[in-house]
């Protein structure tokens, strides 16, 4: 039975069948389940820890208001 991947960018799962699966020239694979993820961690390389509707940044947030 093929597994459920999380998104290397947001953290939500992706169903299999789904999404995209990048490979960099160092062997380094990351899957994304939307282009908006993709997008956002290659082309603009930004940090989900900094965007707010990814999961990395709802932790973070979590940890800080306590």
């Amino acid at each position: 039975m093929p597994r459920t991947r999380i998104c290397s960018f947001c953290g939500k799962e992706i169903e299999p069948g789904t999404g995209v699966m990048y490979v960099r020239k160092d062997g380094t694979v990351f899957t994304f389940c939307s282009s908006k993820c993709e997008r956002n961690m290659i082309k603009l390389k930004r940090k989900s820890r900094k965007v707010e509707w990814t999961e990395a940044y709802r932790k973070e947030k979590a940890v800080r208001v306590k």
